[in-house]
């Protein structure tokens, strides 16, 4: 009689994010006794650059899980180990069948298991041809060795009422994409009580922000609402942290904002830091904007902002001043001129402050900027973000309007020679024409390196955009 044999085989932390040393686990997809295939993503893990799936290279049945969902590990060390099938007579077996005598007692973990709630997140680029998990008939389950994250305590007086659960036909998970489980774990959203209104019955990211509202809307009203959309649109909501009303809370400094703050430190002691400032006239602009919109010139289901106009305004700029695209080189002694101008657009999301760029920006037109510019938003919204799409940026533009904020004085990203600042636009009383009128006015502030560029050069560049966002027809004329 032929017996299968079976070996274990491990699966190690991959180096995700090029030559990244650790990476913290955020979330399991499965547990001890389930079937994994070649392809299939097992875990969410987070980098100091994005958040990755891995899928696991081979198939088999989950042994053990070695580390729980928080856990810090290196790269290299092993994360799951697998019990595949081998030929007969080809090793001892792995957990040969017991006798009752050799029977241990405990009972199988399967049956002693807590009920496993909704803790998936991802939001990360598959990095292998991941394959959806099959969907189950009964209730899942998660081993006690991997506790459940809780979820991120929704801003308010008192914690909004919980509806009651909606039980799946066929006790099945609901579908929804990762990024969609990591919104509802955000906010608080069963997914189970989520009607869903996407194709094939998958939950969408309006169908929980409907949900959560639908929630909320005792304790929020519906106007003070309206504003944070705005500016979600423009610039992903900024992490929630836990607020205690008893006493200290510690949230520990990992994954993205641990490497944020490193790099923002050693910019701001390395770089000798100069920051000059504006007030512009953007009525113009303002105007130009709703013109575009209405007409859908660009295309029509590209998004037009002020944004935009700002970023082929600086664009423009630096087409007029190249020198101001460089980057210096310490090791070399030099300053590198850059051959294009890869426009970063500084991006709070829920993991923290991440700058991905628009490769060669300088030569998109503006219909090609404003797709570029959409893609972007969207895409650090939903936490897809690359490592490659951070890398190689050479000048930045961080939009604080979006929180209402005027301006500031914004730290390089390292390696940058410039960040440009752009501020809430506000209705002001401004001479015009010879009057005082009400005009649409913003604050722009340019901070660059004084290595690189001194303060005629910097002033240039800041005027010039100044310059276009008055007068937005010069687009075409000094372009």
């Amino acid at each position: 009689m032929t017996t299968e044999v079976r070996s274990l085989r491990e699966f190690k932390m991959p180096d995700v994010g090029e030559g990244l040393t650790e990476a913290e686990i955020l979330s399991w997809y499965v547990k001890p006794g389930d079937t994994v295939t070649d392809g299939q993503v097992v875990c969410e893990v987070e980098t100091a650059k994005a958040a990755v799936e891995l899928p696991i290279p081979f198939n088999g049945v989950v042994e053990q899980l070695h580390f729980p969902e928080g856990a810090t590990v290196d790269v290299g060390t092993v994360i799951i180990s697998v019990a595949v099938a081998g030929e007969a007579g080809a090793a001892a077996p792995v957990a040969p069948t017991a006798t009752p005598a050799q029977a241990p007692a405990p009972a199988p973990a399967e049956e002693t298991e807590p009920e496993r709630r909704e803790v998936l997140v991802g939001y990360g680029p598959r990095t292998g041809a991941a394959q959806r998990r099959a969907r189950r008939t009964t209730t899942t389950k998660v081993s006690a060795t991997v506790p459940a994250v809780p979820a991120a305590p929704v801003p308010a007086a008192a914690p909004a009422p919980v509806a009651p659960v909606a039980e799946v036909p066929g006790g099945e998970r609901p579908l929804a994409k990762p990024p969609v489980r990591k919104l509802a774990k955000d906010l608080g959203v069963d997914l189970r009580a989520v009607t869903p209104t996407g194709r094939d019955g998958v939950i969408t990211r309006e169908d929980v922000h409907a949900f959560a509202a639908a929630q909320a809307a005792p304790a929020v009203p519906a106007a003070a609402a309206a504003p944070v959309a705005e500016a979600v649109v423009a610039e992903p909501a900024a992490p929630q942290v836990p607020v205690s009303t008893t006493g200290d809370v510690r949230v520990p400094i990992k994954g993205v904002r641990k490497a944020t703050a490193q790099a923002m430190v050693a910019s701001a002691f390395t770089a000798p830091h100069v920051t000059e400032f504006v007030q512009v006239d953007v009525t113009r602009t303002m105007k130009f904007v709703r013109r575009l919109k209405e007409s859908g010139e660009l295309g029509r289901d590209v998004r037009v902002s002020p944004l935009l106009i700002v970023a082929k305004a600086l664009l423009t700029a630096i087409k007029r001043h190249p020198e101001i695209n460089a980057q210096w080189d310490e090791a070399a002694q030099e300053i590198v001129l850059k051959g294009q101008v890869n426009l970063g657009i500084a991006a709070a999301t829920p993991r923290g402050l991440i700058v991905p760029n628009i490769k060669d920006a300088g030569s998109k037109t503006l219909a090609g900027l404003a797709t570029s510019l959409g893609e972007l938003v969207e895409t650090a919204r939903q936490g897809k973000t690359s490592p490659a799409d951070m890398q190689g940026g050479t000048v930045t533009i961080t939009n604080v309007g979006v929180f209402g904020v005027d301006t500031g004085t914004p730290i390089l990203n390292p390696g940058e020679a410039a960040i440009l600042a752009f501020g809430a636009v506000r209705e002001l009383p401004w001479v015009h024409k010879g009057k005082v009128v009400p005009r649409q006015v913003t604050t722009l502030a340019l901070s660059f390196d004084h290595r690189l560029v001194d303060g005629e050069l910097g002033s240039k560049v800041l005027a010039d955009v100044a310059g276009l966002l008055e007068r937005p027809k010069r687009l075409i004329t000094w372009g």
